[in-house]
C-alpha cells in the first residue's frame, strides 16, 4: 500500500485504532534508554555497569546445547579452583549459584580461568578511605581506575583451525564433467556387457 495508507477493507472500518500499531515514539525511547543507562552507571559507580560476573554455560536440550550463554552463578567448585571464597565472591561482584554442578572438566576449567582473569583486573575500593584493608587497591590504582561500561568479560568464540592442503591435478578437474562421465558409464553398463559378450562369441566361432 503506498504511503502506508489504511486499505478500504471491511476489517479496518470499525475500531481500526485497536488493530493498527504505530511506532512514532522510538526516538524518544532511544533517549529514555540512554538516560536510564547513564543513571544506572552513576548509581552503581564505581562498579561495572553490566552487573555481576556470570559464568559461561551451555544451553539446555539437544537443540541449543552447542551454544553458550551467561549462567546464573558460579559453582562452589569453580570458586575453589580459582581460590576465591564463596562469601568473598558475593562481596566483589561475582554471582554464586550453590545448586549448579559441573558436568565436565572443560566447563570447570573455563569458568575458573574466567574468575582468575576477573580477579587479576579487579580493583577493590576500601570501605574507608583512610583505613584500607588487605586486598584493597592502593591510592595510585584508585587514581587511574575507570568504570567499565561495556560487557563484563565477554566470551570469545575460538576461531576454527584452518588446514592447508596442496591442490592436486585431480582436484582441478571439472566435477561436472566427471559426474557426467560416471553417469554415462552407469547407463552404458548393460550395452557394453552385451557388446563384450557378442565379441567373445564371435571370436569363439572364428
Amino acid at each position: 500500500m503506498p504511503n502506508n495508507q489504511i486499505a478500504s477493507i471491511r476489517k479496518y472500518r470499525k475500531k481500526w485504532q485497536d488493530k493498527v500499531v504505530t511506532w512514532f515514539n522510538q526516538p524518544a525511547r532511544k533517549e529514555r534508554r540512554r538516560a536510564a543507562r547513564k543513571a544506572k552507571a552513576e548509581a552503581v559507580a564505581p562498579r561495572p555497569v553490566a552487573g555481576l560476573l556470570r559464568p559461561v554455560v551451555h544451553g539446555q536440550t539437544v537443540k541449543y546445547n552447542m551454544k553458550k550463554r551467561a549462567g546464573r552463578g558460579f559453582t562452589l567448585e569453580e570458586l575453589k579452583e580459582a581460590g576465591i571464597p564463596s562469601k568473598l565472591a558475593r562481596s566483589i561482584g561475582i554471582a554464586v549459584d550453590h545448586r549448579r554442578r559441573n558436568r565436565s572438566l572443560e566447563s570447570l576449567q573455563e569458568n575458573a580461568n574466567r574468575l582468575k582473569a576477573y580477579k587479576a583486573n579487579l580493583v577493590v575500593f576500601p570501605r574507608r578511605a583512610g583505613k584500607p584493608k588487605a586486598g584493597d587497591a592502593s591510592a595510585e590504582e584508585l587514581a587511574t581506575v575507570q568504570q567499565l561500561k561495556g560487557k563484563l568479560l565477554p566470551g570469545a568464540k575460538p576461531a576454527a583451525a584452518l588446514e592447508k592442503v596442496a591442490i592436486t591435478a585431480e582436484m582441478k578437474e571439472s566435477a561436472y564433467g566427471k559426474l557426467r562421465v560416471e553417469r554415462m558409464n552407469a547407463r552404458m553398463v548393460g550395452v557394453r556387457a552385451k557388446r563384450a559378450a557378442e565379441a567373445a562369441a564371435a571370436e569363439k566361432d572364428a
